[in-house]
């Protein structure tokens, strides 16, 4: 490819006769300076802070791109560097000079007359970094605006050519960040440090991240360049296939989740999962995804316990946890295939658009009480809203009852649900959400509520004109602060039902429904690059999430829609992880009681632990409390280690041990006393979360 040239039309002289009372910004390693010499070392300090920083991007080095950047900023009178303009012919040296500056240390503004004022400068930045430049002031009426410099500056004709080089075609599209916790600890530590995001509603859409993190940039550092013939460039680089046009593009990769294992109950535990999946887009605002996993597997005891009580209607098995019905693979192990897909279109910047069958989670901790990604996937219709500073979303979900009891002719019973999430940044540091759910059926043949379609209205309105019957709403408010550079702290408080003359009596009033969760997160921790920490703490009350009428229970495929262990307990989770180049490992510890039902001839009342019990069926309206029933006292102890094979896919090569200690005081089906140890190692494509910590 041809070296880029760039002609520069514009020459910034700085020649302002400062007055006495007019003083320029002041770094900290400055404070002490005369006047007369803080004007170098500000203009010192920052060009060693941003040189120090600034990583140049793989095309512009695989173009040997030689020239100057020159990088129009702001000190404002709060102290803090905001980028106006960056004339530069590739799109990530842009994105990185935005990002070097925002992790300028806030400082002393420049002063006028004793009063803070703000001020501009141009800085010629020389790529490579191995030439002195003159940073110089702006004049109050800057010498040439953004609008001069876009009609002087005539971009290079190949520019299009360099933009096709990306590998990573996705990080330009409407389509989703696949969510795992893991890939996500990492996305959070920059979005940490940008002001005002939203990153409660997960997924991601790529083209809101990569506004403000050049995605291909940290992608391309994993890159092993010694890989060059076509099978090690597919197997530990690229996209298996990828083909792009002027209007359209679309890649093709296999997945993969090959694993073996045991566990110290004597099971020897397998997970042989193949499928594909395919990522496109047409034009620039339409994108879409497919993916097919055909799987079959055994897994630890008390895991394939619990998939076999929650079996569905009709003789299959076993219900796989967060994937599928399955039917009987051998003897003992089961065969779940699995579909997902979605198209997203983005018209504009401030709406996306999606419609397809997945999952979908709401806040900031590991888990959810609002909407949590443990269940099955489902049908969904998603849209999200953002102008100023908020993020609006309207979710609208297709869910099912799979017990026998709801089962007619071999059909499981149908049911709707509807969510808006409204996200607020209230601050540069806080950020406040409003949740409101309501689940709904087709009861007296209304089908999908039209009332609910209403992207504004406040459905506990809409549920009592529809009838008392009608449906069950849930609300909810969450909060997250940024503490500082490196420490968040975030919380949810669901409520399901409750009245405020029982709150405050401690009655224990099983109408009191409700669930708190607590947390912090430790970005880059002891400074410590790429170490990432958690604490969060939960806690759900007796019956809530649970209704009296079958079909109203916050749930689907006989899995909660909200946290995983449904009601009645307490949980505390300390999380870490830290990756190195490619290398990663992560560890989990789960602390929790939990209060279940005897369900025994001689104890067959709901204690509030269990969603899809009727809560008419309660042993008390009062003195109901948290872990109450038969108790259960749980530790679950997760470490994992491996590699990154392939940064494109996310193939990861890994080996893990996951320790549970389980002791309730009387065994029920599905749940009994075990203390249990499963050891695996395998080969996956790690595109969604797999939970076994119940």
């Amino acid at each position: 490819m041809n070296k880029p040239l760039l002609s520069f039309f514009f020459f910034l002289i700085s020649v302002v006769l400062y007055s006495q009372t007019e003083k320029f910004p002041v770094f900290e390693a400055c404070k002490d300076l005369e006047i007369s010499n803080t004007e170098a070392c500000f203009k010192g300090q920052l060009r060693n802070l941003v040189t120090n920083e600034f990583k140049i991007p793989k095309e512009v080095s695989d173009d040997n791109f030689s020239g100057i950047l020159n990088v129009l900023f702001l000190v404002e009178s709060t102290g803090e560097f905001k980028v106006l303009y960056v004339n530069s012919p590739y799109e990530t040296l842009k994105t990185e000079v935005e990002r070097v500056f925002k992790t300028l240390p806030k400082i002393t503004p420049a002063k006028y007359n004793n009063h803070a004022v703000e001020m501009q400068f141009v800085y010629p930045l020389a790529v490579p970094l191995n030439r002195e430049v003159n940073i110089e002031k702006v004049k109050e009426k800057p010498i040439i605006t953004q609008e001069d410099i876009v009609a002087v500056i005539e971009l290079p004709k190949n520019e299009a050519i360099v933009n096709s080089k990306s590998l990573f075609p996705e990080h330009s599209s409407n389509l989703n960040i696949p969510f795992t916790h893991a890939e996500y600890n990492v996305l959070d530590s920059y979005l940490h440090q940008i002001e005002n995001s939203h990153a409660a509603m997960k997924p991601y859409v790529f083209n809101d991240i990569n506004a403000n993190v050049d995605l291909d940039s940290k992608k391309n550092k994993l890159i092993l360049e010694d890989k060059k013939s076509w099978f090690g460039r597919k197997l530990l680089n690229e996209h298996m296939a990828f083909v792009k046009d002027q209007d359209y593009w679309f890649t093709v990769n296999p997945i993969v989740d090959l694993q073996v294992g045991s566990d110290s109950e004597g099971v020897n535990t397998f997970n042989n999962t193949r499928g594909i999946q395919v990522n496109g887009g047409l034009g620039k605002n339409l994108n879409f995804s497919t993916s097919f996993y055909e799987s079959q597997g055994r897994f630890a005891k008390y895991y394939n316990d619990y998939a076999e009580l929650i079996r569905p209607a009709g003789g299959n098995p076993a219900f796989i946890p967060g994937r599928g019905i399955a039917k009987g693979f051998k003897s003992d192990a089961y065969d779940y295939p699995v579909a997902e897909a979605y198209i997203s279109y983005s018209p504009n910047n401030h709406f996306n658009f999606q419609f397809g069958h997945g999952k979908n989670f709401i806040g900031d901790g590991y888990r959810s009480l609002f909407l949590s990604d443990s269940a099955s996937p489902y049908p969904y219709l998603k849209i999200n809203t953002k102008f100023w500073k908020i993020q609006y979303t309207n979710l609208w979900m297709w869910m099912q009852d799979i017990r026998s009891e709801l089962t007619v002719d071999g059909a499981y019973k149908r049911k709707f649900m509807s969510i808006h999430y409204l996200s607020w940044n209230v601050s540069k540091k806080l950020n406040v959400g409003l949740f409101e759910a309501v689940i709904w059926d087709n009861v007296n043949d209304k089908g999908f509520d039209a009332r609910y379609l209403n992207p504004l209205i406040f459905y506990t309105a809409a549920e009592f004109e529809g009838g008392s019957r009608a449906g069950n709403a849930l609300l909810g408010a969450s909060l997250k602060y940024k503490l500082n550079n490196s420490i968040s702290l975030y919380s949810q408080l669901l409520l399901d039902d409750f009245k405020i003359a029982e709150v405050g009596s401690g009655s224990g009033w099983w109408g009191n429904k409700s669930g708190l969760q607590i947390g912090a997160k430790y970005f880059n921790a002891f400074n410590v690059e790429n170490l990432f920490l958690q604490l969060e703490y939960n806690t759900v009350r007796p019956y809530t999430y649970s209704h009296d009428e079958l079909n109203y229970n916050y749930g689907h495929n006989n899995e909660a829609v909200g946290h995983l262990w449904g009601a009645n307990f307490n949980e505390l989770i300390a999380k870490a992880s830290y990756t190195k180049d490619r290398w990663f490992v992560n560890a989990k510890l789960v602390q929790g009681k939990k209060g279940f039902d005897f369900g025994n001839a001689s104890n067959e009342e709901s204690y509030g632990g269990n969603i899809y019990n009727d809560n008419d069926n309660r042993g008390s309206d009062y003195d109901n409390v948290v872990g109450q029933g038969n108790v259960a006292n749980i530790f679950i102890g997760d470490l994992q280690v491996g590699y990154l094979v392939n940064p494109a896919t996310n193939l990861k090569l890994f080996g893990g041990v996951t320790t549970r200690n389980f002791d309730i005081e009387n065994s029920i089906p599905g749940f009994e006393n075990l203390n249990s140890t499963w050891i695996t190692v395998g080969l996956k494509t790690d595109i969604f979360n797999w939970y076994t910590d119940f």
